[in-house]
């Protein structure tokens, strides 16, 4: 994450909470949207990725919407109310949610976001490796199609197919995926 500034969406009904919560996460450091309705809450997560969510308990729909995103690269704060921390904790832990007790002690809650940050800035980092991994599985698809396809139509061994598509690449200046595409639009 190379900006400083991290966008927070807090869903929660409570109007005490969402004011704490606004004084806590001030501009330049956080862009906060409070929202109050749930349903609202998931049409605004499909829209963007929030680098955190937090959603507050509100009798279980809270739980629900935070595991609801949970599949989302934001980091999902529930905030759940003490005498049940415990087994909200237990059910939402296996979708990567962390849970803090409310009402929150304004110093925890901080040490929580900068846990929140660290967290998403891992997110981040294996989101971007996982599609680059992505790209390259992509990459070695084409080309191997490619050799496969001039192994049958020209009768070639893997080595002198792989040799055809590099010496094809250098020769024209171009990537061998590129090479690999105009190989498998000809000979398909």
């Amino acid at each position: 994450m190379t900006s400083d500034s991290h966008s927070v969406l807090l869903v929660t009904k409570d109007t005490k909470i969402s004011s704490l919560v606004s004084v806590m996460l001030l501009p330049p450091q956080f862009e906060l949207t409070v929202c109050a309705d749930f349903n609202e809450a998931r049409r605004k997560c499909d829209e963007r990725n929030f680098n955190i969510v937090i959603a507050d308990f509100a009798e279980g729909e809270g739980t629900d919407f935070a595991i609801d995103i949970s599949d989302s690269l934001s980091t999902i704060l529930l905030l759940a109310p003490a005498e049940h921390f415990d087994q909200i904790s237990f059910k939402v832990e296996g979708y990567g949610i962390l849970t803090l007790t409310s009402p929150f002690d304004q110093f925890y809650f901080y040490n929580m976001i900068k846990v929140a940050i660290a967290v998403q800035y891992k997110v981040q980092v294996l989101s971007s490796k996982a599609i680059q991994l992505k790209q390259k599985m992509e990459e070695i698809r084409l080309v191997n199609r490619a050799k496969m396809l001039l192994m049958q139509s020209k009768n070639m061994t893997e080595q002198e197919a792989h040799r055809h598509i590099e010496k094809e690449a250098m020769d024209t200046g171009s990537k061998k995926t590129a090479v690999a595409e105009i190989i498998i639009k000809t000979l398909s």
